[in-house]
């Protein structure tokens, strides 16, 4: 399968991080912060360098990856001062991928509301009403802006946003009827915060045309402590849940790439020293 890296889990220094992916044979790059700036926020200069040592080193973009509409809330509304802010930065990023041959685009979704749906009584005193209603015309502007610009949009299923699991990031691509322009980005171990399991109901809400790409991490979430470990590849909660899932995006063919989201660190705050103790283990299980 394809398999790369979002690099700057490595390294901001775009260089060094390609040169590593040379030394562990990862193909794709995926791209957040280089230097000390987040993707969309890049001179034209900077993107003619960040093209270079993509070139230099042979490295295809798989996504670029800026955390579009996270921070907004559902009393947020379209064209407000916060969502044209983001908007903007999303026509940036949507230029800088067009000079990068990147095909997809990376958006969040606002924060969450817990609980969306309910009966039994639950609709009247639990429900957070009108939340989702409210989400889908913030993400909708940017599905007509994908279309327009021949690009597709990725939404992460992401820890406090509205978009937590498969099956609401299934449930907004059908909300606004954008499979042709939005898929999945699925990170299952974001999905641990909401315990939806990755294999196979995680998996089984996303086929079928739905998956987009996918990030790879390994975690401890302990919901009621509102805590959350990154653990080393196989440590944490998903080790018994990679191989299924390899398994399975292999015997459908998936054709997307796989991102290793280097965010384990040893202890002691290095990132790349975590990535090295990980990246051997996400070779040999989805490689």
């Amino acid at each position: 399968m394809k398999l790369g890296v979002i690099c700057d889990g490595i390294s901001r220094d775009l260089a060094h991080a390609l040169t590593v992916m040379d030394e562990f044979g990862l193909d794709y790059a995926e791209l957040q912060f280089v230097g000390e700036k987040e993707v969309g926020d890049h001179s034209s200069q900077e993107i003619a360098g960040i093209k270079a040592l993509l070139e230099k080193h042979g490295k295809p973009v798989s996504c670029l990856s800026r955390h579009v509409f996270a921070g907004m809330t559902t009393a947020n509304k379209p064209g407000d001062a916060l969502h044209t802010t983001h908007m903007d930065a999303l026509k940036r990023v949507m230029d800088m991928a067009h000079e990068l041959n990147s095909p997809l685009v990376r958006i969040m979704t606002n924060k969450k509301e817990q609980i969306l749906w309910g009966k039994g009584g639950a609709e009247k005193w639990n429900v957070a009403k009108g939340a989702w209603e409210a989400s889908l015309p913030l993400i909708a502007p940017a599905v007509d802006l994908a279309r327009s610009e021949g690009l597709t949009l990725v939404v992460e299923t992401g820890n406090g946003t509205m978009v937590n699991s498969n099956y609401t990031a299934r449930k907004l691509i059908d909300d606004l009827n954008a499979k042709d322009a939005l898929k999945v980005l699925w990170d299952p171990a974001n999905n641990c915060w909401c315990h939806e399991r990755a294999y196979p109901d995680g998996y089984d809400e996303v086929k079928g045309g739905y998956l987009g790409h996918v990030h790879i991490k390994d975690v401890l979430v302990d919901t009621p402590r509102a805590t959350l470990e990154v653990k080393r590849m196989g440590e944490g909660q998903l080790a018994d849940q990679f191989e299924p899932m390899a398994a399975a995006l292999k015997a459908d063919a998936y054709d997307g790439v796989i991102s290793f989201e280097s965010v384990y660190h040893p202890g002691n705050g290095d990132f790349e020293a975590g990535f090295r103790l990980c990246i051997e283990r996400f070779k040999h299980l989805f490689g």
